[in-house]
């Protein structure tokens, strides 16, 4: 299948032309931004792609990995882990995986391939996990052998404190050349009533930076210090997005009803869930004490409201120049690929493509521009989009 979405964009070599706001609907909450880039920037041109079906009849697809030779790692929230060849089959499910609770919103959530896999075939992958009391989110390692087996499997993180709700597990994943690694949790679904987010002894709404072997990296900022050592920074509710871009680490996180957030998390700060937000209570209540900002905390880069649910995302670095250095984004809620327009590290433009396809849970984009994006159903697919 084939679709050709063309309407025409505009982009002159002084700046990006832009048509008034995205179309989303009235706000929430009546906050006022922090400053003029930080919500409802001015809607990009539309840009004409080209959409066909690179996979299909996958059970909610969460995660995608490139492996090499046009070959990927994906994830299936009930718990399969596939390879998708290069020509759009689908493999039978990796064995080797751990036990992985599928509940509620968990189950094998992220996968990433390490910066050796040429070398070493390590993979690495989160899910919830049963523990004593309740499911956490964890994240593991394994190596990926050439019969398709699943060896070593070992876990390098494991959240603390159980929930048994099944919501609000984070989570993405992201293996650095370092040889730390990334991971990005959510806060369990505690709602705005919940301590644990606050309290830095905790592994709730958290960015977690580990070494491959689950050890605590020497530079990481609670070291030494009060709080756990695993923490990078704090004060997130639900971050299912990560990606390195400019400066490092980026992070996306779901807010309540308003307030979903792109952040660059800084080491040791304090990003302000659950005592201030730019959304409301999903009963119409507010947030805390109803402030969207305090001096404590830190502001985020972006925000929407109303929301976009966003999922995975990633910076193109593709041969498409209109795009280059700009923040694709997968939306669960409206259900779009949004893409952000970035300069000097603040948002200056928005675009909503794929508006049609549903569900959409992650983004992947590949060496020769094009970009694959996984739509979340029982019968998910993998598209792949063509800008320009």
């Amino acid at each position: 299948m084939i679709r050709i979405l063309s309407v025409g964009a505009l982009l002159i070599a002084a700046g990006v032309v832009a048509y008034g706001q995205v179309q989303q609907g009235r706000p929430n909450a009546g906050f006022s931004p922090a400053f003029t880039e930080q919500t409802r920037a001015p809607a990009l041109p539309t840009t004409p792609v080209q959409v066909d079906v690179f996979a299909d009849d996958l059970e909610n697809p969460w995660g995608i990995a490139a492996l090499g030779s046009g070959q990927f790692l994906v994830t299936e929230r009930p718990g399969r882990m596939r390879v998708i060849n290069a020509d759009g089959s689908v493999s039978a499910a990796l064995p080797g995986l751990p036990d992985i609770a599928a509940q509620g919103q968990g189950g094998l959530l992220d996968v990433a391939v390490s910066p050796t896999f040429a070398r070493d075939r390590t993979v690495f992958w989160t899910y919830s996990k049963a523990v004593s009391g309740g499911l956490v989110t964890a994240a593991a390692r394994g190596v990926l052998q050439p019969n398709g087996q699943i060896s070593d499997a070992t876990d390098i993180f494991v959240q603390d404190n159980p929930a048994r709700n099944g919501r609000h597990f984070g989570s993405r994943i992201i293996p650095m050349a370092d040889g730390t690694v990334w991971i990005t949790t959510g806060d369990r679904g505690a709602g705005d009533s919940g301590t644990l987010v606050q309290n830095p002894d905790t592994t709730h709404g958290k960015v977690i930076r580990v070494n491959t072997d689950g050890s605590v990296p020497s530079d990481n900022p609670f070291v030494g210090r009060d709080g756990n050592d695993l923490v990078w920074s704090s004060g997130h509710r639900n971050m299912q997005g990560a990606a390195i871009g400019p400066g490092g680490l980026w992070t996306i996180e779901h807010g309540p009803r308003g307030g979903d957030e792109l952040n660059q998390p800084q080491a040791g700060r304090n990003y302000g869930w659950p005592v201030v937000s730019y959304g409301i209570n999903y009963r119409g209540s507010d947030v805390g004490q109803g402030l969207a900002s305090a001096p404590e905390f830190e502001e985020p880069v972006y925000y929407w409201d109303p929301v976009i649910a966003p999922g995975g995302m990633m910076f193109y670095d593709g041969p498409y120049s209109d795009w280059q250095g700009d923040l694709l984004i997968a939306s669960l809620n409206p259900g779009a690929l949004v893409r952000l327009k970035m300069q000097n590290g603040r948002v200056v433009g928005e675009e909503r493509l794929l508006t049609d396809v549903g569900r959409v849970r992650d983004v992947e984009v590949l060496d020769d521009g094009t970009v694959l994006v996984l739509t979340d159903s029982g019968r998910g697919q993998v598209l792949r989009v063509t800008p320009g």
